[in-house]
């Protein structure tokens, strides 16, 4: 089971916290796997292989555009968040989830089936997207490739966060500001470039509905959407009073008496 949840444009301070909360809860067993679906106002984040000089803007320049700088413990370099980018958190038990061979799913797997995820989703709008052997993420499929999905993961105790970036109406300008990726030789692209001329794409939210039944096709999961935050909440709160499956806290009185009967039906001698 996948639960998914739109949360609209998010602080990602506040998405960051929220991810820590619900990789306890799934960790615990209250919440199921949860895809977290969003949108990000301008943001630049460095992964644990990320170099300072890929951020090519001054800090005067991203102050003066309110534009916050966070240094966090996913894979990857530095990359860019910003409205009309969707922003994918996974919070994923990688224990509960199976590859193509039925084995136990590993982070290099889980990766190439987000990637997998993310590449149905630009071809149902039209885009044919690919790998890049070697590189992360998604690319356009003719040369020169141009990213448009990029991927950045943690894994603690089999559970991931982070996740992805599609850029799908994504001012471009902005990635000026760095090397996306730390990737100098490959400029970055969107949907909405890539179908100029075409239809018009539809609402963010509407995309992150198609994102999340990419991610239940490729992982193979049954998807529900959840109405709010609170709602999940409260879901974990139910697990976690609930008491222990097979350990009543009474006898109940009908099998009290049934006991009863077959104690009785024992002692009983034998006629005939």
């Amino acid at each position: 089971m996948i639960e998914y949840l739109w949360l609209g444009r998010m602080g990602y301070d506040e998405a960051l916290e929220l991810q820590r909360e619900l990789v306890e809860l799934r960790h615990r067993g209250l919440v199921d796997n949860v895809l977290l679906l969003l949108e990000h106002p301008p943001v630049l984040t460095l992964g644990r292989n990320a170099r300072r000089s890929n951020i090519l803007a001054t800090d005067a320049m991203l102050a003066a555009k309110g534009v916050t700088v966070h240094e966090i413990n996913r894979g990857g370099d530095v990359t860019y968040h910003g409205p009309g980018q969707l922003v994918g958190y996974p919070i994923f038990d990688l224990r509960s989830l199976r590859n193509s061979k039925g084995g136990r799913l590993g982070p290099v797997d889980y990766v190439r089936l987000v990637e997998e995820a993310l590449i149905r989703v630009c071809a149902g709008f039209g885009v044919l997207t690919g790998r890049i052997a070697g590189r992360t993420g998604v690319w356009t499929h003719n040369a020169p490739e141009k990213k448009v999905g990029a991927i950045g993961v943690h894994v603690s105790r089999g559970i991931t966060s982070h996740g992805f970036a599609l850029n799908v109406t994504t001012d471009l300008r902005d990635f000026q500001w760095i090397v996306p990726c730390g990737i100098a030789d490959r400029e970055v692209t969107s949907l909405a470039v890539e179908t100029a001329g075409k239809d018009e794409l539809p609402a963010l939210e509407q995309v992150a509905n198609v994102a999340a039944r990419c991610f239940g096709q490729v992982f193979q999961e049954q998807v529900l959407a959840v109405g709010s935050l609170e709602d999940l909440r409260a879901q974990a709160g139910e697990r976690e009073a609930a008491p222990v499956v097979g350990v009543p806290v009474r006898v109940p009185e009908e099998l009290r008496r049934l006991r009863d009967l077959d104690g009785e039906a024992l002692e009983r001698p034998t006629e005939g």
